[in-house]
């Protein structure tokens, strides 16, 4: 009779990046990455290249004296060379840094600073940017991709030459709790803060995202990442691809409308992902050219970054493609949620669904949820209103080097996420506002961003941001800013009466203003912070 407990006997082996680069190699060695180069010329790589390239970019790296630990920034749009920093860069014992060409030079400075960044790969058309962050910190070596075959700098590397060096694919020990990569908050407050991932952090959220039920990639697919690879690793998608052995479509510096579309149509895209002003911009070609790409029927559109009105997923299938909606945070790896149909809504009417869609979508895989208000945590009632919080094995648990933030974590472990959020009986999130940019009127708070998808579902209306103006009565009322279709005119009346069926009297904006444009962040996200200072001294009549 045998005595004591069963013991699992599995074996345990560490998930890294090594592990997913060495399949991308050997399962598909064919299979394609498409980079658009800056003359919007086409280049094609093949996975068998991009694996030894990477592993090339790896021992060139330790053979220059790359330190466990250290990072390594990237300046580079979405392209074959930054993928294989993706790989090389963590392959090598280092974290590969992305750095967002969109900022300024001493907010790009302060996070190379902050991460203690001595490397720089950049695409040579962004050197004069890599010249101006290295006065602002610790840089030593800038290594240029030079796609345009120009005369660099003698202090500049050519990245081919630095590579051309002996390698092999012998992988130095690396842990899956080992630092991978580092990205920085895109806050419209305050400085960036630095969320450090693990090898194993990755790896999960690419099984994650690579679900059915989430992002459906396999190496049948063709995805068009379009939001950049250097904000929060583009949602992930080059590592779960690289997994899968999915078709790349890299658009390098080209994301105006037509030619996205152009290149969705040429390299028969399955699916696609971005922030909605990518999508809106989009829609506006597709209906001022209908018949000019048809090889876009079914093609999947991913809307993320901040919530997708309602019109504009309506806008995505009016054109024969798949909208989908998810929500994520940098913290997150950084997908969170990702939309899909329960069976419960396979009688829906068109109308049901695509006001459903417009919730944010079922938690991933390995990721709980949770909302806190004044009266602790809220029913799964899809009204009761509270801050998300979340928590699994690819969430952040602190910040770089920023013990100040500490409170952003709960004693029991969940992050607070910042975002006001309901849950429903079925689990769906609804992210109605982040806490900074509720109105509270008379005591009652209103969503901006409920507003705001509304209200860019008039047809005179290109975007919309609501903010919050100071009233000497109600405290704070809500400020429609709105940007108009050329020809076209709103007035505050008109606006209030297409509103008032969908939401109570004291919701609706007490004032309208037309603008040139919205301010936003590097992301592409509202800056309501910039309206808010604009229109401080707001006076109601």
């Amino acid at each position: 009779m045998a005595g004591g407990p069963i013991q699992a006997t599995m074996m345990t082996m560490g998930l890294t990046l090594a592990d997913i680069l060495a399949r991308a190699g050997r399962l598909f060695p064919e299979q394609e990455i498409v980079s658009r180069r800056p003359d919007k010329a086409i280049a094609r790589q093949r996975f068998a290249q991009f694996h030894d390239r990477a592993h090339a970019l790896k021992a060139a790296l330790l053979r220059a004296g790359l330190a466990k630990g250290e990072a390594v920034a990237t300046l580079m749009w979405n392209n074959a060379a930054h993928l294989e920093a993706y790989f090389g860069i963590p392959l090598a014992g280092g974290v590969l840094l992305t750095l967002n060409l969109r900022l300024h030079p001493d907010e790009l400075g302060y996070i190379a600073g902050h991460a203690g960044a001595k490397t720089i790969i950049v695409d040579d058309i962004l050197l004069p940017l890599a010249l101006e962050i290295q006065k602002r910190t610790p840089i030593q070596r800038i290594i240029a991709v030079n796609w345009n075959k120009t005369v660099l700098p003698a202090s500049v590397i050519d990245y081919e030459t630095f590579i051309a060096g002996p390698w092999d694919t012998k992988i130095d020990p690396i842990a899956e709790g080992d630092a991978a990569v580092m990205c920085f908050t895109s806050g419209t407050t305050g400085k960036p803060k630095g969320v450090v991932y693990s090898h194993r952090a990755i790896v999960l959220h690419s099984f994650a995202i690579a679900l059915p039920d989430v992002l459906a990639i396999s190496h049948r697919s063709v995805i068009l990442p379009v939001v950049p690879m250097f904000h929060a690793n583009a949602w992930g998608e080059p590592f779960a691809c690289a997994m899968l052995g999915a078709k790349l479509v890299l658009p390098g510096p080209h994301l105006d409308a037509e030619s996205l579309l152009d290149l969705c149509q040429s390299e028969r895209v399955t699916m696609t992902a971005g922030v909605p002003t990518v999508w809106l911009a989009v829609i506006r070609a597709l209906d001022a050219e209908p018949a000019r790409w048809p090889g876009l029927k079914g093609m999947r559109v991913l809307v993320g970054g901040s919530a997708a009105p309602e019109s504009l997923l309506r806008d995505i299938a009016r054109h024969g493609m798949v909208p989908a909606h998810g929500w994520g945070m940098t913290e997150m790896t950084p997908v969170g949620a990702i939309h899909s149909f329960k069976t419960k809504f396979d009688a829906a009417s068109e109308d049901e669904r695509f006001r459903h869609l417009s919730n944010q979508g079922l938690p991933l895989p390995l990721v709980e949820t949770r909302i806190v208000n004044d009266a602790g945590e809220a029913p799964w009632d899809g009204k009761t209103v509270g801050e998300l919080h979340v928590r699994g094995p690819f969430v952040a648990a602190a910040y770089h080097n920023q013990p100040d933030a500490a409170d952003r974590w709960t004693e029991d472990g969940w992050f607070k996420t910042g975002d006001v959020a309901a849950i429903d009986a079925d689990g769906y999130l609804k992210l109605t506002d982040r806490t900074k940019d509720l109105v509270k009127s008379g005591g009652e708070w209103i969503s901006s961003v409920d507003l705001e998808n509304a209200i860019m579902g008039h047809p005179a209306v290109v975007e919309a941001a609501v903010i919050a103006v100071k009233h000497p009565k109600w405290d704070e009322r809500p400020l429609a800013a709105v940007v108009l279709k050329p020809g076209q005119s709103l007035d505050l009346a008109v606006l209030r009466e297409f509103l008032a069926p969908k939401f109570p009297k004291y919701w609706l904006p007490d004032a309208m203003v037309a603008i040139d444009q919205i301010p936003r962040t590097a992301t592409g996200k509202f800056q309501k912070s910039v309206l808010r200072e604009r229109f401080k001294d707001w006076s109601w009549a």
